[in-house]
């Protein structure tokens, strides 16, 4: 397929997507964790990984993965105008997250990652976000 954007719409485009306050990630989630009354969290706080929401008492890091930034295996379509490059970057991607994951659990966090497709069952996310919660230590 083709990119309908011509390269300069396409470069302003991916420049305007910002890891903090993203609609269709972040803000989604909380707006879903308040809807439930799940209380406890913060956002932007200084944990190694920077994950988008942590419940400090339970020590649970929750990052919230965008379909196409993270790789998503059944979203994440590359654009076929410099195929290489967004191969390269989300591999790269894909690999930072699996380090910082794995950090933060030898550190003694539990990580959740929910993929952003998930954020469209709200009562999924819920489910494990208390099941983690209730869980043991």
């Amino acid at each position: 397929m083709v990119d309908v954007l011509s390269k300069k719409k396409r470069s302003q485009v991916m420049a305007a997507v910002r890891s903090k306050g993203n609609r269709e990630t972040e803000l989604k989630l909380a707006g879903i964790l308040r809807a439930h009354g799940i209380k406890g969290w913060r956002r932007h706080q200084p944990v190694p990984g920077k994950p988008d929401f942590v419940f400090r008492k339970a020590r649970i890091a929750v990052f919230v993965d965008g379909c196409f930034w993270h790789g998503c295996r059944w979203h994440c379509r590359i654009p076929q105008t410099n195929r290489a490059y967004w191969q390269r970057k989300i591999a790269k991607n894909t690999r930072r997250d699996l380090a910082t994951t794995r950090g933060l659990r030898r550190a003694g966090w539990r990580v959740l990652r929910v993929w952003e497709h998930s954020l469209k069952d709200p009562h999924s996310v819920v489910r494990r976000i208390k099941s983690e919660l209730s869980a043991e230590t």
